[in-house]
Formats: structure tokens, sequence, C-alpha cells
């Protein structure tokens, strides 16, 4: 089992884990969640669950992940097998992300 903190401009929104069959679970923190005006993290993930499950990585994170090209030079560089999706997210997505999300390694 692998986890990283989902963090929304700079503060802790929830925890995205993905379990030893490949499967993903993302979970709103409790705080996030009982306070209303945090926003979700993606209109693709609302606040109205507070853990969502998914057999694959769900599509927000996955298109946090370089492609083509900048994929092959990012996995060769850091020595990520190209399927380790998570991974990759886990090495790319803690800085400089387009948007207010950052994924930090949570070493659980």
């Amino acid at each position: 089992m692998r986890q990283a903190i989902v963090m929304y401009k700079e503060e802790e929104a929830g925890v995205l884990t993905q379990y030893d069959d490949g499967s993903f679970c993302f979970r709103y923190s409790d705080l996030w969640m009982a306070d209303n005006e945090k926003p979700a993290i993606s209109p693709t993930m609302p606040k109205t669950q507070q853990e969502v499950y998914s057999k694959f990585l769900f599509p927000f994170f996955f298109n946090m992940l370089p492609e083509g090209a900048n994929k092959e030079v990012a996995c060769g560089l850091l020595r990520i097998d190209a399927d380790d999706y998570f991974g990759l997210l886990l090495a790319v997505a803690k800085v400089d992300t387009i948007g207010a999300v950052t994924v930090l390694e949570n070493k659980i």
C-alpha cells in the first residue's frame, strides 16, 4: 500500500491511497469535509462523498502526469516504470503543478 497527501493551496485536503491490488481510494480529510467553504479538489471528485474508490488512478490525478516524450524523460531520469502512474504522480506532482493541487508522498 502507498499513500499520498493531497494538498489544495498548501492545505491538506485528503489522502490518496493505492492498495496492493492496484486499486485506489481518495478520502477527503474530516476537517476539509466539515468546512463548507473548502471546495472539492475537482468537479469529478465532489465533496458529496468522503471516500471514493476506483480500480484505476482517478482521471483527475492521471491528468496531472506528463505525457509522451516528457513522460519518457521523467521516467528515465527518475528511474520509474512507465506503468507506475502512482509512483510518477508522487515524483512530479509535489511541486509546480497546473492549478492548486499538489501531491506529497505519505511515508506510512
